[in-house]
């Protein structure tokens, strides 16, 4: 039996005629509307910063370089360089072993600093990769594009809620490229996905669902404690920076261990979150904010008594959060740390489904459409990696392509993140109004969005 569908855009194709065409792999997210906080940074203008054409060098700097700064940016950047016309011009960390090490890394003529603004003053230097603690993204960016630089940013965009509609301002200020380090953006999949929502190919998008599972039993992000980490070594004050309320002494474990304690990190929500968010919210083909989040987590099995020394975590050991978008779309995500079996990856429409595990997208249509839609399979996708993350982002500041992971997508990201961290902490449901950013629960009354020290651990 012959099956026929056709969708505004296609003409007179039958739908498996139109699905099956090649369209273009990079997909743009909506634009938001313009947001009006006020943001950090100078109270003169922001620098313009260099000019790039398509076949200029970009010179670069990297601010923050522990595991993921220097392994996962500086070092395979530094051995492609040629390939991407790119120069590392500078390197900080406030710690010497670690500025030390990238300094060897990055190459001759690279400088070394301890504080970032020595980076933000070198007028050489075209774009910054931050990849700190999650509590200085945001000065970092916004401070970097207000000095004309363009900005790669590790995920979470920021800490809180509020710091990334300044960082989108800023953006939108400047005219500066901004790329999240969400590297799923740059797996193909995601883009077909948005391709056959937007042309309407398995009919209104009803619910995504996804996880990200993992089994610690010694606790997740309890890394090693190197001997070089102490305080003749690493700036503690520095690192903790002026916006941590309860400031404490230098802790060795705090430093390696951040991602544990509620004063540097969401936990679960700012680390593993984001790499299924992201994704998910670009394969919708129109990113929103959500109107509704909820989330529960809990702290059972207790991992971090399997490691001696090690005080026990502030953040959830197992968290899932449902979200509902003004589309009436609902989005439930599932991520842990003491069991490792996942949900499956889908993307639910009222006609058809796509299947989003593995390297491909798999459509299947629902029973009551199977004599309108063809089921449809596409092509093998490259899997996600970093270095084609990167890649985009050069492509981007050089003008040929769109950042893959921008701000109009990493800021209602950022939302459904903070506003789930909300509904975990204060047991509540959480409506937010994209329009005057307000929140409030289901009685109507307002809540203050979390921030630095708005709670005894924040």
């Amino acid at each position: 039996m012959v099956k026929h569908s056709t969708p505004p855009s296609a003409g007179g194709d039958s739908r498996r005629d139109f699905i099956r065409k090649t369209a273009s792999a990079a997909a743009l997210v909506a634009s938001g509307s313009l947001f009006k906080t006020p943001v950090y940074g100078q109270a003169t203008a922001p620098s313009a910063g260099r000019v790039i054409g398509a076949n200029d060098r970009i010179v670069l700097g990297f601010i923050g370089l522990g595991g993921q700064g220097l392994n996962s940016h500086l070092k395979p950047i530094v051995s492609s360089a040629q390939q991407h016309n790119v120069a590392v011009a500078a390197v900080c960390d406030v710690s010497k072993t670690r500025c030390d090490e990238a300094k060897a890394a990055a190459g001759a003529g690279a400088k070394a600093y301890e504080d970032y603004r020595r980076v933000l003053e070198q007028k050489d230097i075209d774009a910054i990769f931050c990849a700190t603690v999650d509590h200085w993204h945001a000065p970092i960016s916004i401070e970097s594009m207000n000095a004309g630089k363009h900005v790669y940013v590790e995920k979470p965009l920021t800490r809180y809620l509020g710091e990334a509609f300044d960082i989108y301002d800023t953006v939108k200020k400047t005219g500066k490229v901004l790329q999240v380090g969400s590297q799923g953006c740059s797996d193909m999949k995601w883009h077909k996905a948005a391709e056959l929502i937007r042309e309407d190919a398995i009919g209104p998008v009803v619910m995504c669902q996804g996880s990200y599972m993992r089994n610690t039993p010694k606790g997740e992000w309890n890394y090693a404690i190197q001997p070089w980490a102490t305080p003749t070594d690493i700036n503690w004050k520095l690192w903790l920076g002026n916006r941590i309320k309860k400031q404490k002494d230098f802790s060795v474990d705090d430093y390696f261990r951040w991602r544990k304690y509620y004063q540097y990190c969401a936990g679960l929500l700012g680390d593993l979150f984001p790499h299924k968010l992201h994704p998910y919210m670009l394969a919708t083909g129109n990113p929103e904010f959500p109107n509704r989040v909820a989330a529960v987590g809990t702290r059972k099995v207790h991992t971090d008594k399997n490691t001696p020394g090690t005080p026990e975590r502030d953040v959830p050991e197992i968290i899932q959060l449902i979200a509902e978008f003004p589309s009436g779309m609902v989005m439930h995500i599932t991520c842990s740390t003491v069991n490792e079996v996942g949900t499956q990856e889908m993307i639910r429409g009222h006609k058809a489904s796509l299947y989003m595990a593995g390297n491909k997208v798999e459509l299947k249509p629902e029973r009551p459409f199977s004599d309108e839609i063809d089921p449809y399979t596409s092509e093998a996708f490259e899997p996600e990696n970093i270095p084609s993350h990167q890649k985009n982002f050069f492509a981007s500041i050089r003008g040929t392509e769109k950042p893959r992971a921008n701000i109009d997508l990493a800021v209602r990201v950022q939302a459904v993140i903070s506003l789930a961290e909300m509904s975990d902490r204060l047991s509540t449901m959480c409506l937010f109004d994209e329009k005057t950013r307000k929140i409030v629960d289901t009685s109507g009354k307002s809540l203050e969005p979390i921030t630095y020290g708005s709670l005894d651990i924040s």
